[in-house]
């Protein structure tokens, strides 16, 4: 045994060592050293010198950030999760080969001050998140929402399972294709309006940052990140022209399979702010009449389906979502009578409307003037939208009533004779938790049997 002291990144290959042997390391993990650049440098130095004098060896590198494992440029063969102390880490089986260099585009040349900055903080939530994640089966979620004013945006990942390329026109879409490795990593940026102080330029260069720390700390190449971006126009803050791709991927949340689109759409499909809902009403929908109303993709159909419901109903105005949500409610195996989807005006249908329904999942948009329906906003009309989910509901029947207005208050005064209970705190999931404004949520019901039963 021979003990030594000296830097790693001036290591040599021992002189009595003629095969190829096994180095082991736990180099600096940056939680107590904190610079995120001086870390990586750290790393891609190490990398360079085992390229350089330990060529047909394996390497073994505990560290707590898998990205940053991925900075040594190593051809990484086995990933396993071991704890040191309370830190979950991972233990990289690595082959050093001269002629391969690994790097992910994040690594590729040094960030900035302000990114790496960025990055370390990305790389924080991601592992302060781990654990929970995997405890919970969670693949799609928010890592990162303006945590550092300077960088505002909200990242969300989706892991995908499969993805779904456009076919020929009559064909519709291909069939779903598994993708490799299972379990894929895909991001979604999209850009809070930067203060009018601030020049576009320097707007543009701190997202342009914010894009690489993400790549470089969750380690996604650029290719698999979405990016929506501002730019001010007459009226305010608008988003810029979106893509055409005709690309879904597959993603899985409660044991569900649902069709996300990050790219040529404002929102993906999939309200990641709404997992906890989506879960309540699986756990309510059990033998219930089930109406989804402004339904979107309808997600929560969906899990309201698979919580045995008697029925679902589904109603949007949009032919587009309603085609999203036929695929999601097929890709999941629910079809038939039993799940009726209706393109309609909300509003208007429910004052034609006759049947009844146990348990009503109203979630509308905070305004919308399309040129088919009258004019909405969520604070003005909700009343009047609430009153005709109540006249369509059974006796010990609940209405479920989401929105993201941010001011929004509700009028119980206005609605009469119902009871009342404000459920948000319990529906806003811990991935969310920076943002508590993100959803408002209530239970309403008719009586106060309808809300015990919930």
């Amino acid at each position: 045994v021979q003990l030594a002291r000296q830097d790693a990144r001036q290591l040599h290959r021992p002189a009595e060592c003629e095969r190829a042997g096994l180095l082991v390391c736990n180099p600096p993990y940056g939680e107590r050293l904190g610079d995120a650049q001086e870390l990586t440098s750290l790393y891609r130095a190490f990398g360079e010198r085992l390229r350089e004098e330990f060529v047909g060896w394996r390497a073994a590198i505990l560290t707590l950030d898998e990205s940053l494992g991925r900075v040594l440029g190593l051809h990484v063969r086995k990933r396993y999760v071991l704890y040191n102390g309370a830190l979950e880490c991972r233990l990289l089986v690595a082959d050093i080969d001269a002629g391969r260099v690994v790097r992910t585009e994040g690594a590729a040349r040094p960030l900035s001050e302000g990114a790496a900055s960025v990055a370390n903080r990305i790389s924080k939530n991601a592992r302060h998140l781990r654990r929970r994640l995997a405890k919970e089966g969670i693949g799609c979620y928010r890592v990162y929402d303006a945590d550092l004013p300077e960088y505002a945006a909200a990242i969300d990942v989706y892991t995908a399972v499969a993805i779904e390329r456009p076919g020929a026109a009559e064909n519709g879409p291909s069939p779903p294709q598994p993708l490799e490795p299972p379990g894929q990593t895909w991001l979604h940026v999209q850009e809070y309006a930067p203060p009018r102080e601030i020049p576009e330029a320097t707007a543009r260069d701190r997202l342009r940052d914010l894009v690489r720390a993400a790549a470089a700390a969750l380690d996604v190449p650029r290719e698999r990140i979405a990016l929506k971006t501002r730019y001010r126009a007459k009226g305010g803050s608008k988003y810029g022209r979106l893509d055409e791709r005709g690309e879904f991927l597959i993603v899985e949340e409660g044991g569900l399979g649902f069709r996300v689109d990050l790219f040529d759409h404002l929102d993906t499909g999939l309200f990641l702010d709404h997992r906890p809902v989506r879960a309540r009403l699986r756990e309510l929908a059990r033998g219930r009449r089930f109406l989804n109303l402004f339904c979107y993709t309808a997600s929560a159909s969906v899990y309201a389906a698979a919580g045995a419901a008697r029925s679902t109903t589904s109603v949007d105005l949009s032919a587009t979502y309603l085609e999203w949500a036929t695929r999601n409610l097929l890709l999941n195996g629910f079809s038939g009578a039993r799940h009726r989807l209706v393109q309609a005006d909300v509003l208007a249908w429910l004052a034609h409307e006759r049947d009844e329904y146990d348990l009503i999942f109203v979630d509308p948009p905070t305004f919308s003037n399309s040129k088919r329906s009258d004019d909405f906003d969520v604070q003005r009309d909700h009343v009047r939208l609430l009153k005709l989910c109540l006249e369509r509901l059974s006796r010990d029947g609940l209405v479920v009533f989401s929105n993201n207005a941010r001011r929004f208050a509700l009028d119980r005064d206005a609605l009469g004779d119902c009871m009342a209970r404000d459920v948000t705190a319990s529906t806003i999931p811990f991935d969310f938790a920076r943002n508590a404004r993100i959803h408002s949520c209530y239970e309403i019901s008719r009586s106060n049997a309808g809300l015990a039963k919930s």
